[in-house]
């Protein structure tokens, strides 16, 4: 069975809703981490143990960078959890070039940029017995777009397509890939949108509850985890 324990994993959006107690949770079970966020203060606030790199995901070269932050650290790259990622509100009309072309490096040019990057590093750890895996964090929305999210649902819904083809190819070589589809969660995204302003939405779930099955799908080698996974 999969474990986390002495396990080089790197946490993107490390300071984030979901972030912060997915890693805290690694941390527990004993992983090596590389804490990545966009300001450097506030990830070494969180006070988890790891090596802290101060990026913006956004630009391509900041896949790379990570990348060798953790092989320098740890030697090397046997986890991935990409917890990072925008919303943006707002009619078809609404949302401009601008915030589309962040919206989609976000939430789905960035995790694939890192994914690629880390290619060399998670077939060595496939070679090596080390059970490697990638965990996307994405979004109901992926599986059911919503009207006044149409980009956001998009920009979801790509990444799960990508996953999706992505995983197939990954298994061959002993490296598994996870599409994560939480419901609404509480982890205050939607009150920083990149645009617009949230509808009124029901009590999401507890960030905490999310990513403690998150991880427990890490150990369990789970291959999916849809939005019904999390009921």
């Amino acid at each position: 069975m999969p474990t986390v324990a002495d396990r080089s994993v790197i946490v993107v959006g490390a300071t984030g809703g979901l972030g912060a107690p997915i890693a805290r949770l690694l941390a527990a079970g004993g992983a090596h981490l590389t804490l990545v966020g966009r300001d450097e203060g506030r990830v070494r606030e969180l006070g988890i143990p790891g090596t802290v790199v101060a990026v913006d995901v956004r630009k391509p070269a900041s896949a790379g960078a990570i990348v060798a932050a953790a092989e320098q650290a740890y030697g090397g790259v046997d986890g991935i959890v990409n917890a990072a990622g925008a919303v943006a509100f707002g009619s078809v009309d609404e949302i401009t070039d601008d915030i589309l072309i962040d919206l989609f490096t976000l939430d789905t040019l960035a995790p694939i940029r890192l994914l690629r990057a880390a290619m060399p590093a998670l077939r060595a750890s496939a070679a090596a017995g080390r059970d490697p895996f990638i965990v996307h964090v994405s979004a109901v929305v992926a599986e059911q777009p919503m009207p006044g999210m149409a980009a956001y649902s998009a920009a979801k819904a790509a990444l799960m397509a990508y996953d999706a083809a992505a995983a197939r190819e990954l298994r061959r070589e002993g490296i598994r890939l996870v599409d994560a589809r939480p419901p609404h969660t509480e982890t205050g995204l939607a009150t920083r949108p990149l645009s617009g302003q949230a509808p009124k939405l029901p009590e999401g779930l507890s960030p905490d509850t999310v990513a403690s099955r998150i991880v427990d799908a890490i150990v369990a080698g789970e291959k999916d985890l849809p939005s019904t996974a999390f009921a």
